[in-house]
């Protein structure tokens, strides 16, 4: 599955990222396309483990439909509240 796939390629990213911030020389500056490429990485990881959850609890559709929006919406005003960046633009 792309999920296995992905996930040693995101480890060794997530170790190059605490190397630099154990460096203290500043943010990383990420790139908007790079912003845009995390949040989408993040967002398929958050909905693969609440499918999870969510099948584990066995949820209706319609449930599993309304988290997943409020999920979004959620994570949307996050980044707009400590970015000032919606989401919608990135794309």
């Amino acid at each position: 599955m792309l999920g296995k796939h992905f996930s040693p390629i995101l480890e060794e990213m997530e170790d190059a990222l605490w190397e630099f911030e154990a460096l203290n020389i500043g943010p990383p500056q990420f790139t908007d396309e790079g912003f845009r490429a995390s949040c989408k990485i993040f967002m398929a990881a958050l909905m693969d483990k609440m499918w999870v959850m969510q099948s584990k609890e066995n949820m209706l559709n319609k449930d599993r439909e309304k988290m997943a929006e409020y999920a979004g919406q959620e994570i949307r005003k996050l980044i707009k509240v400590m970015t000032n960046i919606d989401t919608k633009d990135l794309y």
